[in-house]
């Protein structure tokens, strides 16, 4: 049985929301790096044979893409708590939580125009489109809509986030009240140092 990392204080339904968001921006990467491989995913010979610059812009759309939304796995793991040692200047910091929401709610936002736009923009006719057939329109659809669920996933994970941090910020004891460094309850990985296996 696959066995899904994440910290044991966060919501089981928080862990699988994250750990989909990388699963719902797959197919449409999948089906750019088949555009850039020449396969029949349009009418038009011609888009398989891009240059050398556009297929480099579609590649790197993809692996951004996928590692923006490898980084909400963060919101459930020790790394989105403690920034990991090997980041130079801030490894081993605390990672700030209204920070860490806000730039998560940020790309809620730019996500939400995205989509936004993209909708305008397919009702107004605007581009040049892509010349298809009924079963690569299916095929364009399937892979593009997943995408639709990533800014809500994305806000419910962030909202998850920052309620858990908050907490346990609140609950914390202060340093004269506990008497262990590392043997305390609920919050122990925002206040310490995660182990080595729980950054993955």
């Amino acid at each position: 049985m696959l066995k899904i990392k994440a910290l044991p204080e966060v919501p089981r339904w928080a862990v699988l929301a994250a750990h989909a968001v990388p699963l719902v921006t797959l197919p449409s990467g999948l089906w750019r790096l088949a555009l850039v491989a020449g396969l029949p995913v349009t009418q038009d010979a011609e888009l398989g044979a891009m240059g050398f610059w556009t297929s480099a812009y579609v590649v790197s759309l993809s692996v951004v893409s996928e590692l923006l939304a490898f980084l909400t796995l963060g919101l459930v793991r020790s790394w989105g708590e403690v920034f990991p040692r090997w980041m130079p200047l801030l490894g081993g910091r605390r990672v700030n939580p209204a920070a860490a929401t806000g730039a998560a709610f940020a790309g809620v936002a730019g996500l939400c125009s995205i989509v936004a736009w993209g909708v305008y923009a397919s009702y107004a006719d605007l581009g040049p489109g892509i010349p298809a057939g009924p079963a690569q329109d299916a095929l364009l659809i399937a892979c593009y809509t997943p995408l639709l669920a990533w800014p809500v996933l994305l806000a419910a994970v962030a909202a998850s986030y920052y309620r858990r941090r908050t907490r346990t910020a609140r609950s914390r004891p202060g340093p004269r009240s506990g008497s262990g460094s590392g043997s305390g309850s609920g919050g122990q990985y925002g206040a310490g140092r995660p182990a080595a296996s729980s950054w993955v």
